[in-house]
């Protein structure tokens, strides 16, 4: 019998030198899924006129007409940008990307908000790596979409090289944090903080879904993509669940 391949397009910060491994280490042993990338450039994250032209849809939407050379059946842009640029502005990057490909797309952003609705969170913490500004803008605008954080912890990094050298150990703190706190569902918030692999440890450590960025972004696109997502539940609780809004 042939297996249904699924191939999963994801548009990646420049810089960023987690998400790809971590994506492929949880695709391994998943017959027919195959995750293929596109960068654009991004350095820091910052809220300066410089640092967010970087996400101009001009330098995005290139990225996912190459992604869309290799037939792929979903498009993400694999980054956070939104949660801070506003969350209107991934729709309509999904929006255009669809409209020049014919491919469905999300985003990391969509894909955690999807994620927290999905598993019905409350009290949602957000763990980051960024800058007190930008971390409170990320709250701003997660409470224009309903969802005001409960708890949250950054770091306070602005190049985003040095979020891919966080140790594990230290996000896991922030995590246990926010839980402590009263959370009922942590996001690990940025694509290039390795997190993913503490779901499987701190879920039931903490009886809190922990919903990292990277990994929810491919839940969200497998799912757009019409693939099965029960394979990788030894990652997360959140690859039990559909998404709440198709």
């Amino acid at each position: 019998m042939s297996i249904l391949r699924k191939r999963l397009g994801m548009i990646t910060p420049s810089s960023n030198s987690v998400l790809e491994p971590v994506t492929a280490a949880m695709l391994q042993g998943v017959d027919g899924v195959t995750a293929h990338f596109s960068r654009f450039r991004v350095t820091e994250i910052a809220l300066d006129a410089a640092a967010l032209s970087q996400f101009d849809v001009s330098a995005m939407l290139p990225a996912a007409d190459l992604l869309a050379d290799a037939k792929v059946d979903a498009i993400a842009w694999n980054g956070t940008s939104a949660s801070w640029l506003g969350v209107g502005r991934d729709r309509s990057l999904c929006e255009a990307i669809t409209a020049r490909t014919g491919v469905p797309a999300t985003t990391s952003t969509l894909a955690c908000i999807d994620a927290a609705r999905a598993l019905g969170a409350k009290r949602v913490g957000l763990v980051s790596p960024y800058t007190d500004d930008v971390q409170q803008r990320i709250g701003n605008v997660w409470t224009e979409e309903g969802i005001a954080p409960h708890a949250e912890r950054h770091l306070g990094l602005r190049d985003n090289f040095s979020f891919g050298e966080v140790g594990a150990g230290a996000i896991a703190d922030m995590i246990r944090a926010v839980a402590t706190e009263g959370a009922d569902a942590v996001v690990i918030l940025c694509t290039n903080l390795d997190g993913a692999a503490l779901a499987a440890s701190l879920e039931p450590e903490l009886s809190v879904a922990v919903l990292d960025s990277v990994a929810v972004t491919l839940w969200r696109t497998l799912e757009l993509a019409g693939g099965d997502i029960a394979p990788l539940a030894r990652w997360g609780r959140i690859f039990e669940t559909s998404a709440a809004i198709k």
